[in-house]
């Protein structure tokens, strides 16, 4: 299914853009914080919002020996201080970036640990992706996941891919290719730049899915980016279907219940009309496919995978992993989960 949907819109007489709050973002001098760093200004570029770049610290694993004196704790928080400048400084190169609307924030807690309390009230949390492999991701989880099932607010996870990650995954492509033909790991994915790919949110009918879809309207309309409403269906998510109410719907029966389903899920969200550009585009899509799977398929070909933090929990959660979690750690593009 393609559809061009037209969107509900509301009088602006009401002013709740959720955009004047802070971005918080996450950062510790590596690359993967840079690029967050990087991506939460040039959106504040955008909007006008306030970043807060915050740098949580402990002197066992990354300040050297404890200081024993006033005087050496006031250099070391100048030491703090002047690190937090220069990253910022760093990242914004090249960018019109008001001082004013940069604050710099340290903090004697775990990354994690200060995110959450200081982005408790935050528009988003900003964070890099760590680059684990897959079997380490799933022993020892990641930051930016447990921050995004953990977090009251949305979080979006900037996904850098590294050298050394790139160049292994292109030799494995190549060893498993036959021939001598020279090929990548990112083939076949969206020939175009990821500037031109389109927004993608993940819905299920939930209200946390429908918080995720204002939120991707939101996103692509300050970007003036094509945006693309996916529903990853499988037959137990679409309830009982009038004529098959004791027997198994046939695939086609689901695909037309998910279709109608997923234009009721776009048609309940009212979004005030001075957010809507005149330019905007959506389309809708339901595919038979699960959600983890189907989104991050998707993720190969957006610029920016939205989702809800709705998913599993308990046994099965730490077993299986969320579809949130399984987005955070595998999706190809930056993700925001949002809850």
């Amino acid at each position: 299914m393609s559809s061009d949907t037209t969107l509900q819109t509301t009088e602006a007489g009401v002013d709740t853009d959720i955009r004047q709050r802070d971005i918080v973002v996450g950062v510790d001098g590596s690359d993967e914080s840079f690029a967050a760093l990087r991506w939460a200004l040039q959106e504040a570029s955008l909007t006008g919002q306030r970043v807060n770049a915050v740098y949580g610290w402990t002197h066992s694993w990354d300040m050297g020996s404890e200081p024993d004196s006033e005087e050496q704790w006031a250099a070391m928080r100048h030491g703090i201080a002047k690190r937090l400048r220069d990253w910022v400084a760093q990242a914004s190169s090249g960018m019109a970036i008001n001082e004013d609307r940069v604050k710099l924030t340290s903090v004697r807690a775990s990354g994690t640990a200060a995110l959450l309390e200081i982005g408790k009230d935050a528009q988003q949390i900003v964070v890099g992706r760590r680059s684990l492999g897959r079997v380490a991701r799933w022993f020892l989880g990641s930051l930016s996941a447990s921050l995004a099932e953990e977090a009251k607010v949305p979080v979006t996870v900037v996904r850098i891919l590294d050298d050394e990650e790139a160049s292994v995954q292109d030799a494995i492509a190549n060893a498993l290719t036959p021939g001598d033909r020279e090929v990548r790991f990112d083939m076949p994915g969206s020939p175009l730049p990821k500037n031109q790919r389109p927004i993608v949110v993940g819905v299920d009918g939930s209200e946390t899915s429908k918080h995720a879809l204002q939120f991707a309207i939101e996103l692509a309309s300050i970007h003036h980016a094509p945006l693309q409403v996916m529903f990853c269906w499988q037959l137990k998510d679409l309830g009982v279907i009038e004529g098959y109410e004791n027997a198994v719907a046939p695939i086609s029966v689901g695909q037309e219940r998910a279709e109608h389903l997923l234009d009721e899920m776009i048609d309940s969200i009212e979004i005030p009309a001075r957010d809507i550009p005149d330019d905007f585009d959506i389309e809708s899509h339901a595919f038979h496919i699960s959600a983890a799977k189907g989104l991050i398929a998707a993720s190969r070909f957006a610029r920016h995978l939205v989702v809800g933090s709705r998913g599993l929990s308990g046994m099965d959660a730490h077993f299986l992993g969320s579809v949130s979690k399984q987005i955070v750690n595998f999706a190809d593009c930056t993700v925001t989960v949002v809850h």
